[in-house]
């Protein structure tokens, strides 16, 4: 055999395993950017600084809402459905509990994390069974119920609760704060739409869920290449909200006792209290 055929066999033969190594690299999706994003997926929460007891010179617990539609908590809100390795904090939580990486506990009594909540519970108790009635199209055009089931929407949570301790560490000289728990809130609506009460779904126990949100990415306005996580979003406290409950020899709500501006006005009174006792302690 001549050295061009030879040549050509060869020439021929790499060419097919070009074409076959393109196929192999086509059949896997493609990378939806210009590096891989290895960070987020091996992160790991902060761990916090021991407190003693004897260290903590001051305490207070306050409970506050976070209000998924002001325009500082949207990146909890969206996206609705999940996408580029992101989602919605609420589908962050159902997924984790689902998987049991988080166990939610039942809020209809307290807040204390007393009662397991399975995933199945929590999808049963938010799922609703109505009965409509529909005309048939045909003779004799008789009425016939129809069982209508409506499975739980996540969009439609647009709040969350928070329980949090402010504490005073003397060993540090540092006024600090850890989140012991959050609870998303449902809207009760009439049949006007209109909200008549708040429905608290779960509490899940935050420093369990810390490695949770460490791996989960959150979306970050301001630079794509800096994608931070919920866990961030916590510890930096990078969200907005407002007090609706401090520790009390009543155990009531702001709400219970101030309504309107008033109830805006005691909310900033105990943030204001926090942050004067902290500065009251120094000199200067």
């Amino acid at each position: 055999m001549s050295k061009t055929k030879i040549l050509m066999l060869v020439f021929l033969g790499s060419m097919l395993g070009s074409l076959s190594i393109k196929a192999q690299v086509m059949d896997s999706p493609p990378n939806d950017g210009v590096y891989d994003k290895i960070h987020v997926v091996n992160r790991k929460p902060i761990p916090y600084a021991p407190l003693r007891e004897a260290d903590a010179f001051w305490t207070k617990r306050v409970w506050r809402v976070i209000d998924m539609r002001e325009k500082i908590n949207q990146p909890f809100y969206y996206p609705m459905t999940p996408q580029n390795g992101r989602s919605s904090f609420m589908q962050v939580i159902l997924n984790a509990i689902k998987e049991g990486s988080i166990t939610a506990y039942d809020a209809s009594s307290s807040d204390e994390f007393l009662l397991p909540y399975t995933y199945d519970q929590i999808i049963k108790s938010l799922s609703s069974n109505d009965t409509m009635q529909f005309q048939r199209t045909y003779p004799p055009y008789d009425y016939y119920d129809t069982l209508v089931v409506k499975n739980f929407d996540p969009t439609a949570v647009k709040r969350i609760r928070l329980k949090e301790d402010w504490f005073f560490d003397k060993q540090r000289s540092v006024m600090d704060v850890r989140i012991l728990g959050i609870c998303p809130i449902l809207d009760k609506l009439d049949d006007n739409g209109e909200k008549i009460a708040d429905i608290p779904l779960f509490w899940i126990y935050f420093p369990e869920a810390r490695e949770v949100f460490a791996k989960s990415e959150v979306f970050n306005r301001f630079n794509d290449a800096e994608r931070r996580t919920y866990e961030d979003v916590f510890f930096k406290r990078m969200f907005g909200s407002y007090i609706y409950k401090e520790s009390n020899a009543y155990d009531r709500k702001i709400s219970e006792y101030a309504k309107g501006m008033d109830a805006l006005l005691e909310s900033e009174r105990i943030k204001n209290d926090i942050f004067l006792l902290e500065h009251d302690l120094w000199e200067y």
